[in-house]
Parts: C-alpha cells; sequence; structure tokens
C-alpha cells in the first residue's frame, strides 16, 4: 500500500473513533499517537496533517458534503463515507500537491475496501461535483 494512502487510511481510523465517540479528531490522533510503536512511520506527518487539517476546517468541509450530497443528509451517511469524505475534500480545497483525482479516487479505492457496495460510486459522484465547485 503506498505510504500517502497507509497515511489516509490512519486518519479514516481515526476521524471515524472520533466521530463514533463524539470526541475532537486532535485529541483521538494525539491518543493514537502514544499507542502505536515508535519510531513512527513517516506517513503519520501526513496522517496528523488530514487529521488536523479536516478538525480545522470541519464546518466548512461539512457544509460542502451537505449541500453536494443530493438526498442525504450527513447524518445519514455512513460513518466511514463521511469521513472518506471529509478526507477527500480537505484535500480537494486545502492540499494543493494533491491532485483533485487523486484525492478522489483515493477515496473510492478506500471505500471499496472498507465500506458498502454502493459507497464508491455515491463518493465518486459528491466528490466530483465538489471539485467542480473547487475549481471555479
Amino acid at each position: 500500500m503506498p505510504a500517502r494512502r497507509k497515511a489516509r487510511k490512519r486518519a479514516l481510523d481515526v476521524l471515524y473513533e472520533a466521530d463514533l465517540r463524539d470526541l475532537p479528531p486532535t485529541q483521538v490522533m494525539a491518543t493514537y499517537l502514544e499507542r502505536i510503536a515508535k519510531p513512527h512511520p513517516e506517513h503519520l506527518d501526513y496522517t496528523t496533517g488530514l487529521v488536523e487539517g479536516v478538525a480545522r476546517h470541519l464546518d466548512r468541509i461539512d457544509e460542502l458534503i451537505a449541500s453536494y450530497a443530493e438526498g442525504w443528509t450527513i447524518d445519514r451517511m455512513p460513518v466511514v463515507d463521511r469521513n472518506l469524505a471529509r478526507i477527500a475534500v480537505y484535500e480537494l480545497l486545502y492540499e494543493p500537491d494533491i491532485d483533485d483525482p487523486v484525492a478522489i479516487t483515493e477515496a473510492v479505492e478506500l471505500a471499496k475496501q472498507m465500506s458498502t457496495d454502493d459507497s464508491p460510486r455515491f463518493l465518486n459522484g459528491i466528490l466530483g461535483r465538489i471539485a467542480e465547485f473547487a475549481t471555479r
């Protein structure tokens, strides 16, 4: 698994836990870093950046997801999908080094592994519409 995909997967783990436990993502990230073996893998810097970035821009990210998720409220989305979308939207809006198609593809690939059969198509649609919005 490529390093950035590992970083995204770890960020998903942290955001998922924070979402389920209703805790700040940065608090869960700190606990997560204490639990894993040292020395930490290099990709953890990107994981931390994703978690902190999503936490910092959560209101804006959720607003965009909610407005582009036709027929779905953000609370009705599966927790995995909601947090994969958050990571991808953060990358679309705030990570200029990540190409839009890469952010979308990575979310879709992780959804194929970790969510429902409908999730990849659902995320691809939402993220594609948000990417179009972001490039205007």
